[in-house]
């Protein structure tokens, strides 16, 4: 009798909070989400209005979206993560990206900069640095036969300061700059 005593609270009490922390909690986050942060509640997705007057939806400023082409600010390499720094892995991903980068743009014979040879802790990292973005300036500018002050100029609008003024480093986002370089945004 006891037995059933408890095993009834034990489902009540599992059925409650079921109810308290899946729907009432999470309604509440979603709902104050929606109503104090919009954008980023739906993923910061970048749309941009065309010159017909239709809507385009480019993707997040908050994940990365790869670009291999020579006209575009390429990012940080997506996929493999977790690898100790001082891996045979780890070093051979950064041999095989620095030979990649030797053989997209082997007029450029400045040092690469480190972000653009090895994944975030995500693997999918929207930003790079602003001398990883300085690296790729003048190759930009080239493809798309224009100023490299105008490239420089672009980069420098959708870089982003430290917070706060002192917490974290600049980050310039790579998914902006090519839709500004496009002429989209």
């Amino acid at each position: 009798m006891k037995t059933m005593k408890l095993l009834k609270q034990a489902i009540v009490c599992f059925g409650i909070m079921t109810v308290l922390c899946g729907a009432v909690y999470t309604a509440a986050v979603t709902g104050i989400a929606q109503l104090m942060f919009p954008s980023q509640a739906n993923g910061s997705i970048i749309t941009v209005t065309l010159r017909d007057g239709t809507q385009k939806e480019y993707g997040s400023a908050l994940i990365a979206q790869e670009f291999t082409k020579l006209e575009y600010l390429v990012g940080r390499p997506e996929g493999v993560t977790g690898l100790s720094a001082v891996s045979r892995e780890q070093k051979a991903l950064v041999q095989e990206r620095i030979a990649w980068w030797h053989a997209f743009d082997p007029e450029n014979t400045e040092k690469i900069p480190m972000d653009l040879v090895t994944a975030s802790g995500s693997g999918a990292d929207p930003n790079i640095s602003p001398a990883a973005a300085e690296y790729q300036v003048s190759r930009i500018a080239n493809v798309r036969n224009i100023d490299e002050d105008e490239v420089r100029h672009i980069i420098r609008t959708y870089t982003s300061g430290r917070f706060l003024g002192f917490i974290g480093e600049p980050a310039v986002n790579v998914l902006k700059v090519n839709l500004a370089l496009d002429g989209l945004i």
